[in-house]
């Protein structure tokens, strides 16, 4: 449940407009969050794009898998507590949906674990980032309503990663094919997973309380995501990776005065998803 990964364009969105990587219809309920959520995407992206441009990448992409696997480690547990809340409440259709995709994102974060351990790295404690990221959406979740985590889901799988950014990240880190199987697999899933969520969007029977409820934990979670990002950018963040040198070995974030241009930017990273 977290595919936000924005990473370098060269040219046009994936798949050219109306290609597969855009598949949002206009006026529906979905095509609506997506544009909500679109308003707060350029700081995600640009926030993204300076990760992806430093010049010690190598050094920081075992940071971002300790930061992915912070959120994706809550991804089963906290779908759990929504479904028994939209049990509790008698929302049958959202509860349905909550079952399936609890099933779709179990193990998750052992593939993030291989990740790391195939570069000699494992997960270190939770950082604040993280925990801001994931931890409104227990609040909301169990004191206002479920429903509300379906913004979270759209903006963490909306968005999955390219094989652009597959790309770009193995030719900068000259890490080897291991280093890479949770984007690689979520590039194919979250297509997939954007596509069931849009549907469940349009047809639920929601209230305009529960639309505005979805609405904010959309925006939250893009907020959210892009102060994850810019930690990882500058630095911050990479003192929660267990075995990692701090900012000072690293002789601090050298090359990330400069802006990333708008246009180099791909769709924002990747599936950002969690557990407990």
């Amino acid at each position: 449940m977290t595919d936000t990964i924005p990473g370098p364009r060269s040219g046009a969105r994936a798949g050219g407009p109306g290609g597969t990587r855009d598949r949002t219809i206009p006026g529906t309920r979905s095509g609506a969050l997506r544009v909500k959520i679109e308003l707060l995407m350029p700081g995600l992206r640009a926030a993204a794009a300076r990760l992806w441009a430093a010049p010690d990448l190598r050094l920081r992409y075992p940071a971002y898998l300790a930061a992915m696997h912070e959120v994706i480690t809550a991804s089963v547990p906290l779908m759990e507590t929504a479904l028994s809340e939209a049990v509790r409440q008698g929302q049958r259709e959202l509860a349905g949906y909550l079952r399936g995709h609890i099933e779709e994102e179990r193990g998750h974060d052992v593939w993030l674990r291989d990740d790391l351990e195939a570069l000699g790295h494992a997960p270190g404690r939770p950082s604040s980032s993280a925990a801001a990221l994931v931890g409104a959406q227990y609040y909301w979740v169990i004191h206002d309503d479920p429903v509300a985590l379906l913004g979270y889901i759209a903006v963490l799988e909306g968005f999955p990663p390219t094989g652009a950014l597959l790309g770009h990240l193995r030719v900068r880190t000259g890490y080897p094919e291991a280093a890479f199987r949770t984007l690689r697999h979520h590039a194919e899933l979250d297509l997939e997973h954007r596509a069931e969520l849009d549907a469940l969007l349009d047809r639920l029977p929601l209230t305009g309380r529960q639309e505005q409820a979805i609405g904010l934990s959309a925006l939250h979670t893009t907020q959210a995501a892009t102060r994850l990002f810019a930690d990882l950018a500058g630095l911050a963040g990479l003192a929660g990776l267990a075995g990692f040198p701090g900012p000072a070995d690293l002789g601090g974030p050298a090359g990330l005065a400069t802006p990333i241009a708008q246009n180099t930017l791909e769709e924002p990273w990747h599936s950002i998803r969690s557990t407990r």
